[in-house]
């Protein structure tokens, strides 16, 4: 396919709010891909190079894409800078100069001005970009995503122009092309369960396109794990309170709730088939370690404790823990915002050793080429007695604590038991229950100090922009934000409530300068606001917060859950920021079901 055609298939996505009409357009999209296309055509719609595990980044920012359109087009880049102040998005800036220089020349030289790339030939092109390095990188850099604008059309010059911002602006996700995918088949979404799953245990949505086209849904079924590819992390359900989760799961199993990170931890061996053992290497060189967070990035360099640790394991395995940093000394844990401190990409190595991590493994998804996801958590939780020590506090990586209750007053006294100790509560969870990838259930609930007061649970929200700050908050140049939770029908993120408290002078400012970075002119398609609630300044969905209340409200103002109500959305009374949840993508922020959810349990009590 023509990198021309399937710009004409993004502008159409580009036009369009309809979750319906977004499906039929990709539908449509994939049915006139060859199969060798589809990877790099759901890549180049997502405004990505790579899955997130792989991390490729093309790393060009505004100025230097302001450069980059300068080159190509032989315009001052002064004169670039003024339109781009004029549209707010750098796409329309090389989609109307590269528009006006290509209608010039058409009419001189009577032809057309632009090669025909091929969406294969452009991906190769931005895939090499990403690769420069070294010495004189940044002119590299420049001058490639000139050259490559040069023979680009004005439409797909817009498109491509926004990949390096991640700021492609078509309002969908993967959760669509799942849809997509179901809808080219048969005609409807029926198909999206058995479409999800391979996905969910192979949480790359390029190669699960390129698979459904060349096999269709048996070529799917035949997906299995693969140690370094990660597999979509599963999610715990609330209940209020002791009593209804057992009542809910019966005899079960408690753990303690660490206050940490999220990981999920692949080791691999990589001398496979050998006749004969390698004296040359050590038994840990024979293993290699891939470390996701709860997003599915990447973060085994920030962790070359844990991965050493994970290498004396000594099985190719999968498993999930959090990761929680302490006191040495004391042996005391520390508060998240110390302990997320870890995840970083400079300083590594002096943060390791100021900050040591203790990893609480709490499940295992794969142990030397089994699939164990279908196997009973009890099951699952016996052969990871026999895999990690307990109670070792001379090991990076320990099996977390369980017991077996049966009552609610047991439960509850577990859980007084470790909120006592400083942890945020307990998870509790079905004996009878397999992993379910990527699902939330009721396989897995989660019982938090936070839930003791009429709200039961805190809000994970999504940054939507920021109100200039009056009197003394015009010191800061900030004075509310607005928040917004994910609805998963519209893919959007709907307002949940406007704060504008409990912010030290230090945060206000941490939540300016991080919202300036990510700022945009228009609102973000992915956004439903009432006109009530347009911020000063829009911000991308990037950041999201960890967000305490009083209770859930009705609203005339909000827009969450407003198809639920009819005439009012839901609204969270006296929000206040409880931290950053810099471990969480924007769509894995609270949802609009769940929100419905604590809402009605709210009511309950």
């Amino acid at each position: 396919m023509s990198i021309q055609e399937f710009a004409k298939y993004l502008e159409k996505l580009e036009k369009t709010t309809s979750r319906n009409e977004m499906t039929a357009i990709l539908a449509n999209l994939f049915k006139s891909l060859k199969p060798a296309e589809a990877r790099v055509a759901v890549y180049l719609a997502l405004g990505k190079l790579t899955p997130a595990y792989l991390g490729k980044e093309l790393q060009i920012g505004e100025k230097l894409l302001m450069r980059a359109i300068s080159k190509a087009y032989g315009i001052d880049l002064k004169e670039i800078e003024a339109k781009y102040k004029n549209y707010g998005d750098l796409g329309e800036v090389a989609f109307n100069v590269c528009l006006k220089i290509r209608n010039s020349v058409n009419k001189t030289a009577n032809k057309n001005f632009f090669d025909s790339l091929t969406i294969n030939e452009v991906y190769e092109m931005l895939f090499k970009i990403s690769e420069i390095s070294g010495e004189g990188a940044v002119e590299n850099k420049i001058n490639a995503f000139a050259d490559l604008l040069k023979k680009l059309d004005p439409l797909s010059a817009k498109f491509i122009t926004r990949i390096p911002l991640g700021a492609l602006r078509l309002g969908f996700s993967d959760a669509t092309i799942l849809d997509a995918l179901s809808f080219l088949s048969v005609g409807d979404k029926s198909l999206r369960k058995k479409v999800e799953r391979a996905y969910n245990i192979s949480a790359d949505i390029g190669f699960i396109t390129e698979k459904f086209l060349h096999f269709g849904i048996e070529g799917l079924k035949k997906i299995q794990i693969n140690v370094g590819i990660p597999i979509r992390m599963a999610g715990a359900e609330r209940l209020p309170n002791a009593q209804k989760i057992i009542e809910k799961l019966g005899t079960c199993a408690v753990e303690p709730k660490y206050d940490g990170f999220r990981l999920q931890i692949h080791l691999k061996k990589e001398l496979q088939n050998t006749s004969h053992k390698d004296y040359s290497k050590k038994s840990d060189d024979l293993y290699k370690v891939a470390i996701y967070s709860r997003n599915l990035e990447n973060v085994s360099a920030m962790f070359p404790d844990v991965a050493a640790a994970t290498k004396k394991i000594g099985y190719e395995i999968i498993f999930e823990g959090e990761a929680i940093g302490y006191n040495p000394d004391s042996g005391e844990f520390l508060p998240f915002q110390e302990t997320i401190q870890r995840k970083r990409k400079h300083n590594i190595d002096l943060f390791s050793k100021n900050i040591p991590l203790k990893v609480f493994v709490y499940d295992l998804l794969y142990l030397n080429g089994k699939n164990i996801l279908e196997l009973p958590y009890k099951k699952r939780r016996e052969i990871m007695e026999k895999i990690f020590p307990q109670e070792n506090k001379d090991t990076e990586i320990v099996l977390t604590k369980m017991d077996l209750v049966s009552d609610a007053k047991t439960l509850e006294n577990k859980f007084e038991e470790y909120v006592s100790e400083g942890l945020e509560g307990v998870v509790v969870k079905k004996l009878e229950a397999p992993y379910q990838a990527g699902a939330r259930g009721y396989h897995w609930v989660k019982y938090k100090r936070a839930m003791k007061g009429e709200l039961a649970d805190t809000i994970d929200c999504v940054v939507m922009g920021y109100y200039i700050g009056r009197g003394k908050r015009s010191d800061f140049g900030i004075g509310a934000i607005l928040v917004g939770v994910f609805d998963e029908k519209s893919e959007s993120f709907k307002t949940v409530a406007k704060i504008g408290t409990g912010f030290s002078d230090e945060e206000w400012r941490e939540m300016k300068k991080r919202i300036d970075a990510i700022k945009t002119k228009e609102k973000p398609i992915e956004y439903d606001v009432s006109k009530e609630l347009i911020p000063d300044i829009w911000a991308r969905p990037e950041i999201v917060i960890e967000v305490q209340a009083d209770e859930i409200t009705k609203s005339p103002l909000h827009l969450a859950a407003r198809d639920h109500f009819q005439e009012t959305g839901l609204a969270l009374r006296f929000p206040r920021m409880v931290k950053w949840r810099d471990d969480k993508h924007p769509q894995q922020a609270t949802t609009v079901k769940e929100l419905l959810k604590l809402y009605k349990m709210q009511l309950e009590k």
